[in-house]
């Protein structure tokens, strides 16, 4: 039996669909998609944390510190806006304040170094104070139910694997 390019082109098309749906693992779980609450911002949170108590929500940015505890690893993170992708992005200077991401299970700090970007899907336990410089700081504090920790986005412009032959008769690199 014969089969037209067309049909085999078409079948690769959709199992290539298929193929790249699953590579990307979700940031918020199946199973707490539906207990996530997608409508309280971090301002919001950041004001009153004890009125959220038991909520789950989404926060992401940077790691500023994190620290193992007895029982838990304490993750210092300061807030920066979500993308589509729930990924953190923007600048420092566009945060909102910071939080505290409480891991239950083993998570190695060296894992989680300073400037490390991550996204927490946490339940609210409410506020936790702190000293922060010279002041005391209410961090609003989550448990962690799960953590994407993403990759370092590197410039392709800083990126040249080969010379550029430019107009002044060779080739250069350029930095």
């Amino acid at each position: 039996m014969k089969r037209s390019w067309a049909v085999t082109l078409l079948t690769l098309w959709v199992a290539g669909g298929a193929m790249t749906g699953c590579i990307g693992a979700a940031v918020i779980p199946p199973n707490l998609e539906a207990r996530v609450d997608r409508n309280l911002s971090f301002d919001q949170l950041k004001e009153a944390p004890a009125s959220y108590q038991g909520r789950f929500v989404v926060a992401g940015g940077s790691v500023l510190a994190a620290r193992r505890l007895k029982d838990a690893t304490r993750i210092e993170v300061l807030q920066l806006p979500l993308d589509g992708s729930l990924e953190p992005t923007g600048r420092p200077i566009e945060s909102r304040g910071r939080f505290l991401a409480f891991q239950k299970a083993f998570l190695d700090p060296a894992a989680l170094p300073p400037g490390t970007r991550v996204t927490v899907v946490g339940e609210v336990t409410g506020a936790v104070t702190l000293v922060l410089d010279d002041i005391e700081y209410a961090y609003p504090a989550l448990d962690v139910h799960a953590i994407t920790i993403w990759p370092v986005h590197v410039p392709t412009s800083w990126y040249r694997p080969f010379p550029y032959f430019g107009a002044y008769w060779g080739p250069y690199w350029v930095p």
